[in-house]
Formats: C-alpha cells, sequence, structure tokens
C-alpha cells in the first residue's frame, strides 16, 4: 500500500532567550548575538505523520486525534510562555530554546502519542517567514 502523509500546523506565541548561565553575559552576547536577550516570535509548528489510508475513511489519521495531541504538546505547553522561564526543559542550563531543539522536544512528546498504525514524518518549527528548523527522525 502507498504511504500518504498529512500535515497540520499550529500557531503558538511565544518568548525565549538563548543563554548559557555558565557563560559571561558577554560570551552569550558574543555567540548568541540578540538571542541572548529575551524576544518573542510568533510561532508555526508543522507536524506530518505518514501511514497506509484506512480503506473505511481514506484517512492516515483522524484530524480530531492529531489535534488533540498537538493542542495539549505544542499549543498548551508553548502559547503565551517564556519558554526559558516556563517550559522545564528549556531552564537555563538545560537544552536551549532554539528551533532545533524545539523540533526534537515537539518530536518526542507526539512520537509517543501517536496510533501504532501511523507514525511522524516531520516536524519543523518557524519562527519568522525566512527562518525555520526542521526535524524528520533522522538519528
Amino acid at each position: 500500500m502507498p504511504t500518504a502523509y498529512l500535515s497540520r500546523t499550529v500557531r503558538f506565541d511565544a518568548t525565549h532567550r538563548y543563554f548559557r548561565p555558565d557563560w559571561t553575559a558577554a560570551r552569550n552576547a558574543e555567540v548568541f548575538g540578540s538571542g541572548a536577550s529575551a524576544h518573542a516570535h510568533a510561532y508555526q509548528c508543522v507536524v506530518t505523520v505518514c501511514g497506509t489510508t484506512d480503506p473505511r475513511t481514506g484517512m492516515v489519521l483522524d484530524l480530531g486525534v492529531l489535534d488533540r495531541i498537538l493542542a495539549e504538546e505544542v499549543v498548551a505547553r508553548f502559547d503565551r510562555k517564556n519558554i526559558t522561564l516556563d517550559v522545564p526543559e528549556f531552564a537555563p542550563g538545560r537544552a536551549l530554546p532554539t528551533g532545533e531543539e524545539l523540533c526534537l522536544d515537539i518530536w518526542r512528546r507526539v512520537a509517543a502519542r501517536l496510533p501504532a498504525y501511523c507514525s511522524l514524518a516531520a516536524v519543523r518549527v518557524q519562527e519568522d517567514p525566512t527562518l525555520y528548523a526542521e526535524y524528520r527522525g533522522e538519528a
């Protein structure tokens, strides 16, 4: 059976900061530039699942199921939050809240909740029209 792909985009507004507490303020500014200060984005997150379509419904995954997962694992976790302060995985001294790290975090959370008959194909986190990170499950 051929593989089909289904993508859904969700949006969230959040603040973040690139900062390593083991570095000086000068070193953080040198490495991260303006990202070393708290700043906000209107993020878009695109999650793509894949699998064979159910012959009864024609769907890879019920869209309502995917929407619930994304509402809980992406929107509720990040919308209107300061990612650096409000999301424990991105607290100072832990993972930096880069687009790349957000992709990996979202991948782990969404993949764990998908039914066995489909799989995650890609997660994209876009900070603005010119910048996005993407993860496709490669080791």
